[in-house]
């Protein structure tokens, strides 16, 4: 009876450790499980990133295109404009797109490097014939045709601009947008309030001139 007893409760003993061992076992193999999931989630997380900006490139990149061809044409009527505006604040205004557009230029550039982006050199065909258009003006007739026409680049220019910045995954090219965005706006609302400065000033002229022609008429 001794013996029986003796061998019936090391084989309890040899099950209850069998059992141990088997729960530690599938416990191990849980704790691997659960852990797996989240490491599959961050990979997924990380490709879907870069397949966002790979899928994004073309739209910055013809973005940063059409953008540097803007702003060197912004630099260069801004040129003509500081020197054949006869309103003192369009001469101005005219200076302040030199300046803030060769920034930005410069921005771009280095933006564009990052990106492994080639960006023009020169204007293009369409930006230099609105140069040859605005050269052939002068005095009131150029401050109306050059305010004009920066009303229309910075109202195209804000909204692409707005579309770059809100792009999705993150790039030098993207930050570019968005930190320039502010500057275009104000640029924008300037333009529009000297374009009504100096098509009011037109009014006024022409109606002086209407007036003056009227009254000589009737001396006679």
């Amino acid at each position: 009876m001794d013996l029986t007893r003796k061998l019936l409760v090391a084989a309890g003993g040899i099950l209850l450790a069998a059992g141990l061992n088997a729960q530690a076992s599938s416990d191990q193999t849980k704790g691997h499980r659960s852990t797996t999931p989240g490491m599959s989630h961050q990979t997924t997380d990380t490709s879907h990133s870069a397949a966002d900006k790979a899928a994004n490139m073309p739209g910055l990149k013809s973005f940063a295109m059409k953008a540097a061809d803007g702003g060197m044409a912004e630099v260069e009527l801004g040129r003509l404009a500081s020197q054949k505006a006869s309103n003192d604040r369009v001469k101005q205004f005219g200076q302040k797109m030199v300046d803030d557009h060769s920034k930005a230029n410069n921005d771009l550039k280095q933006a564009a490097s990052q990106e492994g982006i080639e960006l023009p050199a020169d204007v293009s065909a369409r930006h230099k014939q609105k140069m040859e258009k605005l050269s052939a003006l002068s005095g009131a007739a150029f401050d109306k045709a050059y305010m004009d026409e920066m009303v229309r680049d910075h109202v195209e220019d804000v909204k692409e601009f707005e579309k770059a910045s809100k792009a999705p995954g993150d790039s030098p090219v993207k930050k570019f947008a968005a930190s320039t965005l502010p500057t275009l706006k104000d640029h924008l609302q300037m333009a529009r309030d000297l374009d009504n400065e100096v098509k009011g000033s037109a009014s006024k002229s022409g109606a002086s001139k209407h007036k003056a022609a009227t009254g000589a008429s009737r001396s006679y």
